[in-house]
């Protein structure tokens, strides 16, 4: 059973460990007013499963960013540490 829950992570997880947001009620926020999509479906779910490969778009207060899901951190590291985790594919 272990395996199975590692292979995905909370999307609301997911935006604070990978630094996008600085708290998980910060990424709820953004998630529930709809400024998130997962492979191009929009979504106001904080607690969307989310998946190694899946593709978010983050409407963030610097502007649009798409980046695709590598791999799930399992707690919030520095940044360059983070930034393993998801490749950019484009901005806005």
């Amino acid at each position: 059973m272990a395996d199975e829950e590692q292979d995905w992570l909370r999307l609301d997880k997911f935006l604070v460990f990978a630094r996008f947001c600085k708290t998980r009620s910060v990424a709820t926020a953004l998630v529930e007013k709809g400024a998130v999509r997962i492979n191009r479906q929009s979504t106001d779910k904080p607690h969307a499963k989310l998946h190694p490969g899946d593709v978010l778009t983050l409407a963030l207060s610097g502007g649009v960013r798409v980046v695709e899901v590598l791999g799930l951190p399992a707690k919030r590291g520095p940044a360059p540490e983070a930034q393993a985790f998801y490749r950019e594919i484009g901005t806005g």
